[in-house]
């Protein structure tokens, strides 16, 4: 027997839709009746990674930021971080002069990952030991970009700019991320359970084990470094929370969520959120990896309505979150007798 935890009309839903592949996972629902929130396997205050989630509490981080006149979107890296600053055209542009708005819209010219870090290589490890790619401190990050050329400033997804993004601002704030993090987003709203963890033994002891979508354990995804964009956890009492924050707008940072650029396809980009045309109804969202864990957020403003779901198992959520939100929102609209 699955222990159940929650709501149980929202949790009948999960075990119909996502089965015995995600034997832990979490959901949060916001609609007409307020929150709800529903698990199998865990419990609504165990903190799960949240993967690139975390890129969307960055960009609120960043927003924040700029609102605060700390930063601009035109302040560049090199005016924060200790990175070589010199721009002489496309060619000869270093990281340095790479501005916080480009970062914030994956348009920096940065590859997703660091050359330096080896990444083929920590990826082998993590599929066939279940090892975890990241672990960095920040000063180790700055010496692998040091050797990382730049593209051309397209659209290129980057957890790397996402990473400096984080660090970026919290330099500005006179802060780590970690610290940013929790002063800035999570004690203002009420979120207990969300937090970035250094190293493994800054784990709470409600920390859930994720698993690949094969069944192997997989170690958890903690650093300094990868904090910004993709090391954050958090319980799916406090994404719930933060979906709140998100519909009444008492969130702080809440421009990141407004789309300033095209992404792709028909998507655009606010700071790290993302805006997707889904059937006549504009839905911001994010969604995240890692080795054991998958999770989706979004948001219909219009409507007043949102969804988390948050998974122990790195088997996408992604259909099942655009799904579910799309059920939520058909809900809660009027109907006429």
């Amino acid at each position: 027997m699955i222990a159940m935890d929650g709501d149980a009309e929202l949790g009948s839903s999960i075990r119909r839709r996502l089965g015995g592949r995600h034997p832990i996972v979490a959901v949060a629902a916001v609609g007409p009746r307020g929150l709800s929130l529903a698990t199998t396997g865990t419990t609504t205050t165990a903190d799960l990674e949240i993967g690139s989630i975390s890129k969307a509490l960055t960009g609120l981080l960043y927003a924040d930021a700029c609102s605060r006149g700390e930063v601009t979107p035109e302040t560049t890296l090199g005016t924060l971080l200790p990175l070589p600053y010199r721009e002489i055209g496309v060619q000869g542009k270093e990281i340095g002069a790479i501005t916080l708005g480009s970062l914030s819209t994956h348009r920096s010219g940065l590859p997703r990952l660091p050359a330096g870090m080896n990444p083929l290589r920590r990826t082998v490890k993590m599929w066939t030991h279940g090892a975890s790619p990241y672990g960095e401190t920040l000063e180790e990050l700055l010496a692998q970009v040091r050797n990382t050329k730049l593209r051309s400033p397209k659209v290129r997804y980057s957890n790397l700019g996402f990473q400096l993004l984080g660090h970026a601002v919290a330099q500005a704030a006179g802060q780590s991320f970690q610290t940013l993090l929790g002063d800035r987003l999570a004690r203002p709203l009420g979120l207990e359970n969300t937090y970035a963890p250094y190293t493994p033994a800054e784990l709470t002891s409600d920390a859930v084990v994720g698993r690949s979508r094969f069944g192997r354990v997989q170690q958890p995804w903690t650093g300094e470094a990868i904090a910004p964009a993709g090391g954050v956890r958090a319980s799916i009492a406090d994404m719930g929370r933060l979906v709140c924050a998100l519909l009444d707008e008492s969130s702080p940072g809440m421009a990141a969520l407004d789309p300033v650029a095209k992404l792709m396809g028909p998507a655009r980009i606010g700071a790290g959120w993302m805006t997707l045309d889904v059937k006549g109804r504009k839905i911001t969202w994010h969604n995240g990896a890692t080795g054991g864990f998958a999770s989706w957020i979004g948001v219909d403003r219009a409507a007043g309505t949102g969804l988390v779901i948050l998974s122990a198992t790195a088997a996408s959520v992604d259909k099942h979150g655009f799904a579910m939100l799309r059920e939520l929102t058909d809900d809660s609209r009027p109907r006429s007798d």
